[in-house]
């Protein structure tokens, strides 16, 4: 598939089978105890840019800073359950992290390796490396909505969410050359995450998995 395709086809597959047992996904009926619930969803819309990076706290969370040419929306990422909500905190980072570390050419990124672990961060770096081979960064505008958030009755959490890719583009940096996202339905992705808690209390994803057009 050619560059313009790269932002939508993220690739992040490790471990699929093992997700989708976790999620209650695809060919399970709903009497699985760990489908996805509806989340307490609200319309609030947070910016996550350049302008507003994570902050330090005790388990040492990276300060994550995006370009001002790249903005990352989350629309909805709030639930009144604390324990949800940290879910989704660290589910939102990881994804900022990865943004981050293409914007900055490093696929090895500090950031990306403390909210990935296993397959999940041996998946993200190859992403983040398809980028920096080729020496792209990415400009315009992605939103990240629709977060539903349960964890299962192992402990693990499962995390999905959709992102409009369509805003955004990819700048070479040497060239210059914009080259953006196709505009058609499968720039619309749904993120299907398992996350692990460690003993600093950090969310990581362990899987991830990504369907083009998932959200429509």
């Amino acid at each position: 598939m050619n560059r313009p395709a790269r932002l939508v086809v993220v690739a992040l597959t490790a471990s699929t089978a093992l997700l989708l047992t976790a999620c209650g996904s695809e060919g399970d009926d709903d009497s699985s105890s760990d489908k996805i619930k509806g989340a307490d969803a609200g319309s609030e819309k947070t910016s996550a840019g350049s302008s507003a990076p994570a902050s330090q706290d005790a388990a040492g969370r990276p300060e994550i800073t995006l370009s001002k040419e790249f903005q990352a929306n989350f629309e909805g990422w709030t639930n009144s359950d604390p324990k949800l909500q940290a879910i989704l905190n660290d589910g939102r980072e990881e994804l900022r992290s990865k943004y981050a570390a293409i914007i900055e050419s490093n696929p090895d990124s500090d950031a990306v390796a403390f909210y990935n672990s296993g397959a999940s961060l041996t998946s993200a770096r190859k992403w983040i490396k398809s980028f920096t081979d080729t020496d792209d960064g990415l400009i315009g505008k992605v939103t990240a909505y629709n977060p539903q958030v349960h964890i299962n009755d192992s402990g693990s959490g499962v995390l999905f969410y959709c992102v409009d890719e369509r805003k955004a583009s990819t700048k070479n940096r040497k060239t210059g050359k914009v080259t953006a996202t196709p505009d058609k339905p499968e720039s619309v992705l749904q993120y299907r995450a398992r996350l692990d808690k460690t003993s600093q209390g950090v969310w990581k994803n362990v899987s991830l998995t990504t369907v083009a057009g998932g959200c429509n």
